[in-house]
């Protein structure tokens, strides 16, 4: 993790990075039920799980989400802030075992309503150690301008 000033104009369309991978753990499971009182048998009961049909316990959406989004979280930058987030979708399952790593690409640029800032988008796909989808949303970021501007991008 390191500071790097990256303006609204340094951001790229389509470019992309990937991330380092995270194997989900039970440890993980259990922690995340605590912090969110999701003590919900699809995530905790194994025994019945076996009787579901994914056959075993499936991961919390909710920490999936926040386990990948930690992932991309490499690089401190003070020209921007997090706006939050859009189009979260939960794809696949994730079980106790499983890799995930995650895809991030910038997918859209726009002005913002202080022309001191710009809106970009990092389209984020989470992504198994199959190579298979299981997560996808939208970051949408505040980013400050090099130089003010009152035209469109």
């Amino acid at each position: 993790m390191h500071f790097e000033s990256i303006f609204f104009e340094d951001y790229i369309l389509n470019d992309k990075r990937t991330t380092l991978g995270r194997t989900i753990t039970e440890t993980d499971f259990v922690v995340h039920a605590g912090h969110t009182g999701d003590f919900f048998p699809h995530h905790m009961d194994a025994e019945w799980c076996k009787t579901q049909p994914f056959g075993q316990r499936i991961a919390h959406g909710t920490m999936i989400f926040a386990i990948g989004i930690g992932l991309t979280a490499s690089i401190i930058n003070p020209e921007a802030f997090s706006k939050g987030y859009d189009r979260l979708r939960f794809v696949k399952p994730v079980f106790i075992g499983d890799t995930i790593h995650a895809e991030v690409t910038i997918s859209e640029k726009s002005d913002a309503k202080k022309p001191e800032f710009g809106t970009v988008v990092e389209h984020v796909k989470m992504i198994n150690q199959h190579g298979e989808v299981v997560l996808v949303a939208d970051h949408i970021l505040l980013a400050k301008r090099k130089e003010i501007t009152t035209q469109s991008i």
